[in-house]
């Protein structure tokens, strides 16, 4: 499992700043220049980040998955146990799925900035699908702007446009908020690691499908 990191000071605009956002010239990247970012950050009311959610929002079990864009461990999850979960348990109606992210390092930020911004369900649960099964591609390189060019490339291919991309890259307020989120999830939950899972509120570490199924089917009885 994938250990949890403390990260920049200063939260999600720290983070966002560590791909050249809020410098003296235009970002390389997106060429945005720094002062529509910074006046986001200060003078927006605070974004409000939701619960993304698959399966019958009224369901008796509720299985809440904590997991980072960028660990190996959570993209082994989503194409072996979650396949199963969700062919068994979410598409049949009998649970209530929820995905939250932990923000381990910047590009995980920035791939979740990019997943919510077009603030459609349908459209995250399709690209978090596409992050995890080509995680290693756009993380190859290791290099922060050849990550966000990566990652804008999968983002186009999904259907987003470069105005939209360089308005979610560009959104310190959203930054911070879902920095904010994340952490207060994390301290309340006791998330430690990646990926983690609450069902029904009890906290369980990754496991292989037979012993998520032994524990679903005791909890929907």
């Amino acid at each position: 499992m994938k250990r949890r990191m403390l990260l920049a000071a200063g939260g999600g605009a720290a983070l966002v700043a560590g791909a050249g956002w809020f410098v003296s010239r235009p970002d390389p990247v997106t060429g945005l220049l720094p002062g529509a970012a910074s006046a986001q950050a200060s003078d927006a009311a605070a974004p409000e980040i939701v619960d993304m959610v698959l399966g019958d929002p009224d369901a008796a079990v509720e299985v809440i998955e904590y997991a980072s864009y960028t660990c190996p461990h959570c993209a082994t999850f989503h194409a072996d146990q979650f396949q199963q979960i969700k062919a068994n348990y979410i598409d049949e109606g009998k649970i209530r799925f929820v995905y939250r992210e932990v923000y381990f390092d910047r590009p995980g930020l920035w791939a979740s900035m990019i997943a919510r911004s077009p603030n459609n369900q349908d459209f995250f649960f399709s690209f978090t699908s596409t992050l995890y099964e080509k995680q290693r591609e756009w993380l190859a390189s290791g290099d922060p702007a050849t990550i966000v060019q990566e990652l804008r490339r999968l983002a186009k291919v999904a259907g987003l446009d470069d105005a939209a991309l360089d308005a979610a890259l560009s959104d310190a307020a959203k930054a911070e908020a879902l920095y904010t989120w994340y952490q207060a999830n994390a301290d309340r939950d006791g998330i430690t690691s990646t990926p983690s899972f609450l069902i029904d509120g009890r906290q369980y570490g990754n496991m292989a499908y037979p012993a998520f199924a032994d524990i679903l089917d005791a909890r929907i009885g």
